[in-house]
């Protein structure tokens, strides 16, 4: 039955966004992939918004998963919205986790994206979006680590 899911795309700055509402299964799975496949050839990032999906089956993973191969042989990306611990289940037990980025929220998604003008955000402008952030380098890594101050003793390490 293709009235168990409603799928509606939104072009944003460098970004697209579809929303998918219902069950995604072998008899809706069809029409996801044509929408994005269609998108995921654009080489920019694309958003999956599954975050209203109520059940999602084999044959709806391996769409995405062809869609994210498609985006990034195209240049763009695949990225994956939902809060639903059924959803994220099996994207873990599948280890779709591991290929595709899979965030809570929208915003944790748009955080992911690439910075730079091809997602309208300006890669030097902190008013243009969401950037990740670098962990630290740890200063002990692959190199002695320095002490902060001499106590007058010998430092061995």
């Amino acid at each position: 039955m293709d009235d168990m899911m409603v799928v509606q795309v939104r072009l944003q700055g460098g970004y697209t966004v579809i929303t998918v509402a219902g069950e995604v299964d072998i008899a809706t799975a069809p029409r996801l992939g044509h929408h994005l496949a269609a998108l995921a050839g654009s080489g920019r990032p694309v958003i999956a918004d599954l975050d209203q999906v109520s059940f999602i089956d084999a044959a709806g993973l391996r769409v995405l998963a062809a869609a994210a191969r498609q985006a990034a042989a195209a240049g763009g990306s695949l990225h994956v919205v939902s809060g639903r611990y059924q959803v994220r289940r099996v994207f873990a037990l599948t280890g779709l986790d591991r290929q595709i980025p899979l965030a809570r929220t929208l915003a944790g998604a748009l955080a992911g994206l690439p910075s730079g003008p091809e997602t309208g955000r300006a890669r030097n402008n902190p008013a243009g979006g969401p950037r990740p952030q670098a962990a630290a380098p740890d200063p002990g890594r692959g190199r002695r680590a320095q002490p902060r101050h001499q106590t007058g003793k010998e430092v061995t390490g």
